[in-house]
């Protein structure tokens, strides 16, 4: 009840919730959607989701459809409980990465195993690939229709203590998006610790954690180099994220206005992709002297990958990571993943 409560007021404050009075007389558009935004600092939520449900939606339907748009960072919540809440109704669409789902189903860590896939357009690859696995899953379980699947840039480590590679990882507490990263950072002596976004800087700052992994750009804007002072370039992952819509709500669309709605969404996709892209090098430069266009750029030192770590990684996730999420998600999960993803990478999950 008292979360409930919580989250209530969250949206109230947040303008999510219907309004009553004079305004409520108002008329209204023929569909207005209330949004959960992915993180809300991110450049990518500032510069393309939320126009996207202010400006590109409204626009493509003529006005059929309009949306208010916040992101979870900026609701009192921590990103795990924005698909729960999105089941429930409590709001029409929600994003959040896919490793904070991870908990609830293993499957959404299907994409971005850590060593898995080694660049942004390598990731699309293996994301559409398993799409129709991840959209059949929604479909009998969740009451979610799946509209977009994104990511971030590179996930990398930001250190207080200097490191030169992963073997450096050793006795460390790393705060990690998920089971797979913390499998990951495991394997070299390290205990990975799951932590909400926003309970990160300060934990690096006191020393409850020595390193924390996160985007390139991404750590930047969270100022997490004012508690650390070593980036490791290497990615480990990417943070895959998932963009969904209550299914009582997508029904309320015309079949006109789901095409249009979909057709936009792939559009949104690849914008995210190439900014990606873009952002990826602009994290790295704006962490360690710069260039850097989204503010003064931070002094950390900079670790460039190793050759060594980058066949480490992809060693780590054969003999580790793979086998771990296969046990958890079981062999009809890893059968499914044989069939897309691996076909793709040229690569099979152990079955139990």
């Amino acid at each position: 009840m008292k979360n409930t409560w919580i989250v209530t007021l969250a949206l109230a404050a947040s303008g999510l919730l219907p309004v009553s009075g004079a305004a409520a007389a108002e008329p209204k558009p023929k569909v207005q959607l209330t949004v959960v935004g992915n993180l809300g600092i991110t450049t990518q939520y500032k510069d393309i989701e939320a126009p996207f449900w202010k400006e590109t939606i409204p626009r493509a339907t003529n006005g059929a459809v309009t949306a208010t748009v916040r992101p979870w960072n900026e609701m009192g919540l921590t990103g795990q409980e924005v698909f729960r809440l999105l089941r429930l109704g409590t709001y029409d669409v929600g994003a959040t990465v896919m490793s904070f789902l991870a908990g609830d189903a293993p499957i959404h860590e299907g994409t971005d195993l850590p060593g898995l896939t080694s660049s942004i357009e390598e990731l699309r690859k293996v994301t559409e690939a398993f799409r129709p696995v991840l959209e059949a899953h929604y479909a009998k379980d969740q009451q979610v229709k799946i509209l977009g699947l994104t990511s971030y840039q590179g996930q990398v480590l930001y250190c207080r203590n200097e490191l030169k590679g992963l073997a450096d990882l050793k006795g460390r507490k790393i705060r990690v998006g998920g089971a797979s990263q913390a499998d990951f950072v495991g394997f070299f002596g390290a205990t990975g610790i799951p932590m909400p976004f926003a309970e990160v800087q300060q934990a690096l700052a006191t020393g409850v954690l020595d390193c924390a992994i996160t985007g390139t750009l991404g750590g930047y804007k969270a100022k997490w180099y004012e508690a650390t002072k070593y980036l490791y370039t290497l990615p480990i992952s990417w943070a895959s994220s998932i963009q969904g819509m209550n299914v009582n709500a997508w029904n309320k669309l015309s079949a006109a206005e789901q095409a249009i709605l979909m057709q936009e969404v792939r559009k949104f996709e690849k914008a995210i992709d190439e900014q990606n892209v873009r952002e990826d090098l602009l994290g790295i430069q704006c962490n360690t002297g710069g260039p850097c266009s989204e503010g003064p750029p931070a002094k950390m030192t900079l670790v460039p990958m190793s050759k060594e770590d980058l066949e480490l990684k992809r060693e780590v996730l054969l003999k580790v990571v793979l086998p771990k999420w296969v046990q958890r998600c079981g062999n009809a999960c890893a059968k499914s993943w044989n069939e897309t993803v691996g076909k793709v990478l040229n690569l099979q999950a152990p079955l139990k």
